[in-house]
């Protein structure tokens, strides 16, 4: 694995000034020929070295913008990365990939369409651009067809391993991040009633072990995944309406159970206090229709019509 060496390199301000001199140093060499008599032969000469240096020179400079880098090879050989701001000059027989550091980001399923250039005159037609994520469909633990998708939030911290150790680096975080992602879907269920980490129920937990799993399969590429969030979670079209009465009946049921807790607990506490007050004395087929009454009050779901009885205690 090759190693990220980090170089600074000579500062170009003072290489510039001498190729200005070595530009300006032809016509002054020309009047200085002149006059101490030097044959044409001798002029040329020095011209074609000055030129052909001050030529090959210019090739040494760089200027690197805050958050890039520039990558350096000689003949094939890695000498450095120049990672730090600044005006440089480096060896002219270096050849320099540019990279970016800055922080990017991208959503899962979305494709990357190349630069597009014209074949003769080598004008660009069409910028690079990504298209809008489409969400993966991808079964769930139990099974269920679900949709997911992500936002991945990366940058490149080891320069010589981004481009050397993988083919295309960029390619090479989305596809691992998409796969990282269908894996994590697997593993989990989409919704739990008892209280098992789920999709839905557990984002941020769920969020953090996608970040892990994202930034383990990208170590050997240099980069580092700073945070991956999930954008969007459904179940498929093909169940979501069976899903959605499941949810719906799961709903009722838990309101129901909360409707007949508070019902009995209402029940009781009447019977203790007309017991404890000495209101009435009630015998034990008396509070059993009294209590199948107050029940069936307090958990219907529509409005009851109470009988109001006129008679005598029990009649």
């Amino acid at each position: 694995m090759t190693q990220e060496k980090r170089i600074n390199p000579m500062s170009g301000w003072l290489p510039l000034i001498v190729c200005l001199g070595l530009f300006a140093g032809g016509p002054l060499f020309a009047a200085f020929a002149g006059a101490i008599d030097i044959d044409v032969e001798g002029r040329i000469a020095v011209w074609v070295v000055c030129y052909v240096t001050l030529f090959i020179s210019l090739f040494g400079f760089q200027a690197v913008a805050p958050n890039q880098a520039r990558v350096l090879l000689l003949f094939g050989n890695y000498k450095g990365s120049i990672c730090e701001s600044g005006f440089y000059w480096v060896n002219p027989f270096y050849s320099k990939k540019k990279i970016s550091l800055r922080i990017r980001n991208f959503e899962t399923g979305s494709i990357t369409r190349p630069e597009k250039k014209d074949a003769t005159t080598g004008k660009v037609l069409e910028k690079k651009s990504r298209t809008a994520g489409k969400p993966s469909k991808v079964n769930d633990r139990d099974g269920n067809p679900i949709e997911i998708s992500s936002v991945v939030v990366w940058r490149v911290v080891e320069t010589a391993e981004a481009l050397f150790e993988v083919d295309d680096y960029e390619d090479f975080v989305a596809v691992q991040s998409e796969a990282a992602l269908r894996n994590l879907a697997t593993r989990h269920p989409y919704d739990s009633a008892d209280g098992e980490m789920s999709l839905r129920g557990n984002t941020v937990e769920v969020c953090t072990q996608l970040q892990h799993d994202i930034q383990e399969r990208l170590e050997k590429a240099g980069v580092e995944v700073i945070e991956a969030r999930i954008s969007h979670l459904a179940y498929a079209a093909e169940i979501a309406a069976a899903m959605l009465r499941r949810q719906q009946a799961q709903a009722v049921v838990a309101a129901r159970t909360k409707i007949v807790e508070g019902a009995v607990g209402m029940v009781r506490m009447a019977l203790d206090q007309l017991k404890a007050d000495g209101i009435v004395d009630l015998d034990e087929e008396r509070k059993a229709a009294m209590v199948s009454n107050l029940l069936v009050v307090l958990c219907s779901d529509r409005e009851t019509q109470p009988v109001v009885n006129t008679g005598t205690l029990y009649h």
